[in-house]
């Protein structure tokens, strides 16, 4: 089964609202029930673990900053060209951090970091700088760490880039979006394809490990011949991996959507198409396809880990990191810690006020249920590794797997007719077929989802 098997038909049957599943339960089912108390008990129960030093960290920092407002972004942003706020919000990062050291130590192994946003490259060199240093000195950043992050290519220049290396960034991301003017004016968020371009040769001559680039499909403008001239140019940039995301056009949720003109949307049909166009396209030109969204080049430690049963999925998307614990600082960032989630605040003013007030900024969170934990060890298999073993569950989690997910099992018969799974006396497998659309495998066994008639909230699958 290859990209160019999958047929517009099969991606229009399956291209329904559902979860990303960077998390189960999902972001939307956390409650504000959950305070900076059960927060802090849950870092107090990992610095007191038997294995807590031997078990890495993850961090991810939001930088919630950016200059322009780009109208298709769902992201928690702030828009302004004032950079002095910078300083201000790294004086209550540094606070947010010491609230945690005060609980974790500073001896904590991290061996993942991501700088996400918002546009991190809103700081300034010496911002980041002092950002790295304040992280370092929190943390202990392992030699060898995945440090990576998000580069908003109008931000930076190939002295940038270096910068950002010498402070030990070795994975770094440029969102592009689309190389088409037209589509770029759209969406406002003009950026010549010659600039990406300069910078990708820069960013290579420096040596970074791995280089990403974000592409949307769906975007107002975007015609099947347009994204396929953008095709064409992502083929002569050849980055290490690709992002390929489905824009979700959700105006009630999203502000700055209401910008976006209905009628410059493409038709579901040409959408459709875009999706076909870049699966063949990244399939010719040597791509593995990892699983939801993301492709990479066969030597990318992405693709390696797929094909060795190591994926792993965290808020960022997928992952070579080990499961390890996730610590999120600053506004809107998520965490996970033990079998708990947990959200900062998601306006700066709550942030900061929290933070005056001499507590973390948790405005919400989940304590995970033994339902929730075995379905999250189901979804993430199916995810991650396209396949579930039963005996695993049922020693993790001390269940019958056949009559415990019964229900499940039932509605997977209409998968396996579709040769999207296959389902034995011993495990679930996803099929090369079923790869493409395992998002809709693993909503099956996602109890909250098939309770709610409500999935609209939900960008489409596909």
């Amino acid at each position: 089964m290859t990209a160019t098997s999958i047929t517009p038909e099969l991606l229009r049957r399956f291209d329904v609202p559902g979860p990303r599943y960077t998390s189960y339960p999902t972001a939307d089912r956390f409650v504000e029930a959950f305070t900076p108390h059960h927060y802090e008990q849950a870092l107090a129960q990992r610095r007191e673990g038997p294995a807590a030093l031997s078990l890495p960290l993850s961090l991810y920092v939001h930088i919630p900053f950016c200059e322009s407002l780009c109208y298709y972004c769902a992201c928690n942003k702030i828009i302004t060209r004032h950079h002095d706020r910078a300083q201000s919000y790294l004086r209550y990062l540094g606070r947010e951090m010491d609230l945690h050291n005060a609980i974790l130590g500073t001896d904590r192994v991290v061996t993942q970091l991501h700088l996400g946003g918002g546009s991190p490259t809103f700081l300034s060199d010496v911002e980041l700088a002092q950002l790295m240093a304040m992280l370092r000195r929190g943390f202990a950043i392992a030699p060898g760490a995945e440090c990576s992050i998000e580069v908003d290519p109008r931000t930076v220049d190939g002295a940038r880039l270096q910068a950002i290396a010498d402070l030990g960034f070795n994975r770094i991301s440029f969102g592009v979006q689309d190389f088409d003017p037209d589509v770029q004016k759209a969406v406002h968020r003009i950026q010549p394809a010659g600039q990406v371009f300069a910078l990708m040769e820069q960013a290579r001559a420096i040596g970074f490990d791995s280089i990403n680039i974000d592409l949307i499909y769906g975007l107002p403008r975007q015609s099947p011949e347009s994204f396929a001239r953008t095709l064409a140019q992502v083929s002569q940039l050849r980055p290490d991996r690709i992002a390929l995301y489905g824009y979700a056009h959700l105006p009630e949720r999203f502000k700055s959507q209401r910008r976006i003109a209905q009628a410059e949307l493409p038709a579901p049909g040409a959408k459709v198409t875009m999706l076909s166009q870049a699966l063949a396209s990244f399939e010719g030109d040597g791509y593995v396809y990892v699983g939801m969204d993301h492709f990479a080049r066969p030597d990318d430690a992405l693709a390696v880990a797929k094909r060795q049963g190591r994926l792993h999925r965290n808020f960022q998307g997928y992952s070579t990191q080990p499961d390890c614990d996730l610590i999120g600082l600053g506004v809107s960032a998520i965490g996970r810690v033990g079998a708990t989630y947990s959200q900062n605040a998601k306006t700066l003013a709550e942030y900061c006020d929290h933070l005056d007030q001499g507590r973390l900024p948790v405005a919400r969170g989940l304590a995970l249920s033994r339902d929730d934990l075995a379905r999250r060890a189901v979804i993430m298999a199916l995810m991650c590794q396209g396949e579930v073993v039963f005996e695993s569950i049922e020693v993790a989690w001390l269940l019958h797997f056949r009559k415990y997910f019964g229900a499940e099992l039932e509605q997977l018969d209409k998968l396996c007719a579709e040769g999207l799974v296959t389902v034995d006396e011993t495990a679930i497998q996803v099929t090369a077929k079923g790869w493409f659309f395992v998002r809709a495998i693993a909503m099956l066994f996602d109890r909250y989802l098939q309770a709610d008639r409500n999935r609209t909230k939900f960008s489409r699958i596909l």
